[in-house]
């Protein structure tokens, strides 16, 4: 079974972080991995840098351009994973946009995927149709999760497809607006988990955008199995370095 299904199957309140690998440092994507599992962490969504990431706010655009910087790529990436899974657990998911992918070749990254053990794919900018046109069936063999965005602006008949066409949980955007631009939620946010939690999607739902202190989290739960948390984190480790993991974790898993 693939890992991300299971998680789903045995935990309610998913804490899942994001971090963009080669960031802080080149060397620290698996000690972050690591350090976040030991943390008590549920998954882990490990970023791809881009040099053009439109939909993510100005932490995690810094991020993505320290980590080319450091000279982070995808051959990089999974040379640092390949040892991951003697030790880790948890599920791990990639994030990134398409076009670093389509230029490593799609088949190719995919098998690299099973390879070093990644459960999952989030591709913001890949079209489903696309998806389903070209791509499903490598996904498919590879026993790779392909996780669908919604946002607010997501009309109920899309929102449907991507919950009959899902195999692991939908990623249910807070906000319109990019990553960390927000502080808690609003009463249009609440409006909007109140419209999706009232469609009886058979699809888990975990709340990504604006996730940024224990308040947040809580709220974000309540209307979804989990929640997403990536500018705060990425903040705190640029603060406090990677060895302050553990007490970042603490304050939401308390």
């Amino acid at each position: 079974m693939n890992r991300i299904i299971k998680e789903l199957d045995n935990n309610n309140n998913i804490l899942s972080i994001y971090f963009t690998a080669g960031h802080p440092k080149l060397e620290d994507t698996c000690k972050i991995i690591k350090n976040l599992e030991a943390s008590g962490v549920s998954m882990v969504e490990i970023g791809l840098p881009f040099s053009d990431p439109l939909a993510d706010g100005l932490t995690i655009q810094t991020s993505s351009t320290v980590a080319l910087n450091n000279g982070m790529n995808s051959d990089l990436l999974f040379n640092q994973l390949k040892d991951i899974r003697k030790t880790v657990k948890i599920p791990l998911i990639i994030m990134g946009y398409f076009n670093p992918i389509l230029q490593y070749g799609v088949d190719d990254f995919c098998k690299k995927c099973k390879e070093v053990g990644v459960d999952g794919l989030i591709i913001p900018d890949l079209p489903i149709e696309e998806y389903l046109k070209s791509y499903e069936s490598i996904f498919k063999e590879n026993n790779l999760l392909n996780i669908f965005l919604i946002t607010p602006q997501t009309n109920k008949d899309r929102i449907k497809l991507i919950d009959n066409i899902s195999t692991g949980f939908i990623y249910m955007v807070s906000s319109s607006g990019v990553t960390g631009s927000n502080n808690g939620f609003d009463s249009e946010q609440t409006d909007y988990f109140e419209r999706i939690q009232n469609m009886h999607l058979k699809s888990p739902k975990i709340i990504g955008f604006g996730i940024s202190d224990s308040k947040s989290f809580n709220e974000a739960i309540q209307f979804s199995e989990g929640a997403i948390i990536g500018s705060a984190f990425i903040n705190h480790i640029n603060s406090y370095g990677i060895n302050g993991i553990r007490s970042f974790i603490k304050k939401y898993k308390n």
